[in-house]
């Protein structure tokens, strides 16, 4: 009888390693190919580029494959142990780092009925990191980007955005990534946000910034990175007014926008109850997001109802009400916001958000409450978490310091250790080195 041979791999860019394992695989018997989920590979790394559906269909196609299953999660033992392959066969490459881990359950689930690890010579020249950095220097389509974000929320528990106010905090965004135990840890996108937009520019948050100015901030930002946008819409002005925004937006490729249900001219939600501020009423804020879903040209861009109640102190009742409403009229994701130190009412909505029975997607705002731990958030089911305007808050003071030390130093020399090296900021510029 033919001896079975188990192969794991994700295969998003299949490249002469990958064929080179299968080749050796083959001569060893009839291979099975454990490929990876689309929630498997998130779980340590990005996102494919490719669906599994799509990896599906191009490892079926390659010489030497009798068969491809799913990997659900990235331990082989579930698969190992139904199939009982008499080989695995990996690259060498997995010895260190994240995989090592997985690699010794292998190895020990293997032993239970006398399988063998086979570990295949690293192909030298290939680095699939380098394939995935010139795949982001070519950059991506409005159509791929405005897909990501469903993409990614239907296969990571929680996902990470962090502010942008111009082309070089997406690029921020875009390049920062930490090992971790656990895998690596990155952001999973941008969010475009109307008080750090402002600032930037100089401006108060009242929306003095117009629609068009924004816009070219945006334009900005998507032309240098490839991760997916979450607007702030503010209040999202008229009704007809809104429509054409959404247009607009999706048209560029941006995957959302979160609009406020407050009306008048905007004060920032920070402030509570200190100054002026009216919320809008349920039905006209419905009407508005009716407005905005029959504007789309697809079903992938996205409409977050952002609930101001706890804000301006009218309570958790008032906002699950407001929640359930708005949902009705059509919202993809609700964001509920408070101003207070500790996430506690924010866990009390959660709770009662999460029994409604046309519950959608959730995001939180840690601002004020920022002591929260994600594995928190994630407990009690909020899908996105936006880091709001940390990157703008942090880059304030570090500037101001500088300008200071060569006004008292009459020179630069003693900023130096303030400041990143000038190769460094040439590199992180796609086309800078």
């Amino acid at each position: 009888m033919k001896k079975v041979v188990y192969v794991g791999m994700s295969a998003d860019l299949v490249h002469p390693g990958h064929l080179n394992i299968i080749k050796r695989a083959a001569e060893l018997g009839e291979v099975i190919v454990g490929l990876l989920t689309d929630s498997a590979i998130a779980s340590y790394k990005r996102v494919p580029f490719m669906t599994f559906e799509q990896r599906l269909q191009v490892v079926e196609n390659i010489k030497g494959v009798a068969k491809v299953v799913p990997q659900t999660t990235l331990d082989y033992v579930p698969n190992l142990t139904k199939i009982k392959p008499d080989f695995v066969v990996h690259g060498d490459d997995w010895r260190e780092g994240v995989q090592k881990k997985t690699r010794q359950s292998v190895i020990d689930c293997l032993a239970l009925w006398g399988g063998e690890l086979i570990e295949v010579p690293y192909t030298k020249g290939i680095s699939s990191t380098k394939l995935h950095q010139a795949m982001k220097e070519i950059g991506t389509t409005p159509q791929i980007r405005l897909k990501s974000l469903k993409r990614l929320l239907a296969v990571k528990p929680l996902l990470r955005f962090l502010d942008i106010h111009n082309a070089l905090s997406g690029l921020i965004i875009e390049n920062t990534v930490v090992e971790t135990p656990e895998g690596i840890k990155s952001f999973d996108g941008m969010w475009g946000s109307s008080l750090t937009d402002s600032t930037a520019k100089g401006k108060p948050d009242i929306e003095a910034v117009d629609v068009s100015s924004r816009m070219n901030t945006l334009n900005e930002v998507l032309e240098v990175t490839t991760k997916p946008i979450i607007y702030d819409g503010d209040t999202g002005g008229k009704i007809e007014h809104f429509s054409f925004t959404v247009r607009t937006l999706e048209r560029l490729g941006v995957s959302a926008v979160i609009i406020e249900d407050k009306t008048g001219l905007k004060k920032n939600s920070l402030f509570g109850t200190e100054v002026e501020q009216v919320q809008d009423s349920i039905e006209n804020f419905s009407q508005k997001i009716i407005a905005g879903k029959k504007a789309q040209a697809t079903d992938d861009f996205m409409i977050i109802a952002r609930i101001e109640s706890l804000i301006l102190g009218k309570g958790i009742e008032d906002a699950i009400q407001r929640a359930k409403a708005f949902i009705e009229a059509g919202a993809d994701g609700i964001m509920i916001h408070s101003r207070k130190n500790e996430p506690d009412e924010i866990f009390e909505f959660c709770k009662m958000y999460n029994k409604l029975a046309e519950r959608r997607i959730l995001v939180a705002v840690p601002s004020s409450y920022n002591s929260v731990y994600e594995s928190e958030l994630v407990e009690h089911g909020v899908n996105i978490v936006i880091y709001a305007n940390q990157l703008l808050r942090s880059a304030y003071p570090a500037m101001c310091k500088t300008a200071a030390l060569i006004l008292k130093n009459e020179r630069s020399k003693e900023a130096d250790s303030q400041m990143m090296p000038i190769k460094q900021i040439l590199e992180l510029i796609p086309g800078g080195k």
